[in-house]
């Protein structure tokens, strides 16, 4: 099964020069509380930005590249083939960033797991748009952290 996890502003900000819009640290035990144990994938910029393969995860990077990856990540080189194998594993499989891994990914994955900021910062990349119809809205939990209000939500396709 695939699931996105990501972290959004009000207008579904991301990142900003290959790096995060919003920096909570609530967000980041999440993501690493959820993860842990299971695959993901990213695209090679998220790696980079990132700096190393995440620990206790089996790490896969789509590159269209042919450069050599970090020891420890697996490359996938046809990102709508990998996806259609995966996506009816019995393990969940995190798709982790950035914009164009989300929104290629977005039409296999069953649940999306949004940490919803209630702010607006400026970005240059943002997550794909959605049906939020399509969804059963649960939420996680709430908080609030350098000012930030936001929920964890775990969106669920009907």
């Amino acid at each position: 099964m695939i699931s996105i996890i990501a972290a959004i502003g009000k207008n579904r900000e991301l990142g900003l020069k290959n790096g995060l819009v919003f920096h909570i640290k609530e967000d980041m035990k999440f993501f690493k509380e959820t993860t842990t144990g299971h695959p993901i994938l990213m695209g090679k910029k998220t790696l980079e930005s990132i700096g190393r393969p995440l620990p206790n995860r089996k790490n896969y990077v789509a590159s269209f590249s042919t450069e050599e990856l970090p020891e420890g990540v697996t490359p996938v080189n046809d990102l709508h083939a990998f996806l259609k194998e995966h996506q009816d594993d019995s393990e969940e499989l995190f798709i982790c960033g950035g914009a164009t891994i989300y929104r290629e990914s977005l039409p296999y994955a069953k649940h999306l797991y949004l940490t919803e900021i209630d702010a607006s910062a400026e970005a240059d990349v943002y997550f794909p748009e959605f049906d939020k119809k399509k969804y059963t809205k649960k939420i996680i939990k709430k908080g609030s952290e350098n000012d930030l209000n936001y929920v964890f939500a775990k969106y669920t396709l009907k």
